[in-house]
């Protein structure tokens, strides 16, 4: 039998987890836009799966014509009152939403993994949303990031790749690596263009909170660990493609 999932819960941070942490909005907003801006193209923006829009935000410099796709309700009168008009939102599962238009740049970071038929959507994204010369930025946490292996060693998690019970409790689906994540973009009939990493990481993200909050890191240091991804696309935080449209 099938649950009915509640998105207005998921994005809540529970007692052993958080959605999200300040490593995310202060560290990995700022390189993931970095790492997309080299390919972004002039016209419109779809951003599916906007949370709170704190990393909408980000995008309002770069293009005017912005849409936002969000399944919390809570989320979009959050992101509303922070951001106003300059956004058009539609509340609703990707699944079953219908778009008026076709979209120059989609992104979607840190979502897939919460989707039941990761494919099923991006082929949709393929087939329905994406222009004939627009480009897809798609970003996953990635199951291969050091602060994950060390957690295996620690005992602390199964293996790689293992879906946490405190993920489980946020929608969590799958732990992608660079291999599956391609796999599931090319079933969906993606034309990958570019691959990479975003953020050489061996601190788990509570731990990366705490060192924010002293002088250790540097950012000279970010920078480094930028690079270094660049260099260890499969020892970073979050998995990168970029995609265009397929046949």
């Amino acid at each position: 039998m099938k649950t009915e999932r509640n998105y207005n819960q998921e994005f809540r941070d529970t007692d052993n987890h958080k959605y999200s942490y300040n490593f995310d909005f202060d560290v990995m907003h700022h390189y993931m836009l970095r790492s997309f801006i080299p390919f972004f193209k002039e016209g419109n923006f779809l951003e599916l799966g906007s949370y709170k829009g704190d990393f909408t935000k980000k995008f309002l410099p770069y293009f005017h014509d912005i849409t936002c796709v969000e399944a919390s309700d809570e989320a979009v009168k959050i992101s509303k009152e922070t951001i106003g008009d300059k956004v058009k939102y539609v509340n609703g599962l990707f699944e079953e939403v219908s778009l008026p238009t076709k979209y120059d740049n989609i992104v979607l970071t840190h979502v897939l993994e919460h989707i039941t038929d990761p494919v099923a959507v991006l082929k949709k994204i393929n087939d329905e949303w994406l222009s004939d010369t627009g480009r897809f930025f798609l970003v996953c946490p990635n199951a291969n990031a050091p602060s994950r292996q060390i957690a295996v060693k620690m005992g602390l998690i199964s293996h790689n790749s293992a879906v946490t019970p405190a993920e489980k409790e946020h929608g969590h689906q799958i732990t992608y690596t660079l291999d599956t994540l391609e796999r599931d973009a090319r079933l969906a009939g993606l034309n990958v263009v570019y691959r990479s990493g975003v953020f050489f990481k061996a601190l788990a993200n509570f731990q990366w909170d705490q060192l924010l909050n002293t002088d250790i890191i540097s950012k000279e240091y970010l920078e480094g660990c930028y690079q270094l991804g660049q260099q260890y696309p499969d020892l970073c935080s979050s998995i990168f493609l970029m995609c265009e449209k397929g046949n």
